[in-house]
């Protein structure tokens, strides 16, 4: 069977397993708090260093319920315009061993969805996903995954929508995960415009990223999608507002952030991103 490499593997996050666990232990040792049932979350996706330990919270608290058959994952930087993305079939490398793509699944989805399907060998370097797979491995190692990239546009609603349904007519057991990080803010960036400074940071962290931390909150997925190309603040706002509106058709009613965050907080920068961990409950 085909196998996609782990592309970030050494310098993202470590390459062997032994690191890989080591610091997913000290990770889980971060209290948050973690309510009961959650169906999915949203999850950020910069180098470990920097929101490993968010992501890394988010998948550990999914992991109190039953483990998944799939865990649907809906990633990628794209724009309103752009096409879907989505692999198949194949597996795709972690330190801790392959993770197998649901291929029913994935084929079904397939048949009623213009994607660009990637496969192993034809594939573009995604960080979104990527960076969640270890942890999906390590807390979740007997179930397969669907990788799936999709634009901030309202049509990407229908793709969440849809592949529960799917699902459900396979009988899988599923879980869900949107991969976005919020604003990326001064100049590495192109914005800007609160200066630079502590002022700048505390713009961001009580204005820019909490009017998206907020819609996802509510569970507002069209909210989710306006607001990011209106202010700037979510990189993935598709593949996030795409994750809630699965949560929605899987029974999710409302969401509840775990923990908040950004790159300044690790390393002060004029140059930062925002992080958030957030899960889905019934």
């Amino acid at each position: 069977m085909a196998r996609r490499t782990a592309d970030f593997a050494g310098s993202w996050y470590p390459a062997k397993a032994s690191e890989c666990e080591k610091i997913i232990e000290e990770f889980s040792r971060i209290s948050v708090p973690c309510p009961q049932g959650a169906l999915g979350g949203i999850v950020p996706h910069a180098g470990w260093f920097y929101s490993g330990a968010i992501a890394c919270n988010v998948i550990q608290c999914l992991s109190k319920g039953p483990s998944p058959d799939t865990m649907i994952l809906f990633g990628r930087h794209l724009h309103p315009s752009s096409s879907n993305y989505l692999m198949k079939e194949g597996s795709w490398a972690t330190p801790f061993g392959d993770l197998e793509i649901d291929e029913g699944l994935g084929e079904k989805l397939s048949s009623e969805f213009a994607f660009r399907i990637e496969t192993a060998n034809r594939c573009e370097p995604d960080n979104t996903i990527e960076l969640q797979l270890p942890f999906i491995k390590y807390f979740f190692p007997d179930s397969n995954i669907l990788p799936i990239g999709v634009p901030p546009s309202p049509a990407s609603l229908k793709i969440g929508e849809r592949v529960v349904e799917l699902a459900e007519s396979l009988g899988r057991k599923i879980m869900l995960l949107g991969s976005t990080d919020l604003t990326h803010y001064g100049a590495n960036y192109g914005f800007n415009p609160k200066g630079s400074g502590k002022s700048a940071v505390e713009w961001v962290k009580k204005e820019n990223d909490k009017r998206l931390v907020d819609l996802i909150l509510h569970m507002d997925p069209v909210g989710v999608i306006q607001e990011s190309l209106q202010s700037h603040n979510a990189c993935c706002s598709g593949a996030a507002a795409a994750a809630m509106a699965a949560a929605q058709r899987l029974g999710g009613s409302r969401a509840e952030r775990l923990v908040y965050s950004t790159s300044y907080d690790v390393r002060p920068d004029h140059s930062f991103v925002g992080y958030v961990g957030v899960v889905f409950l019934p």
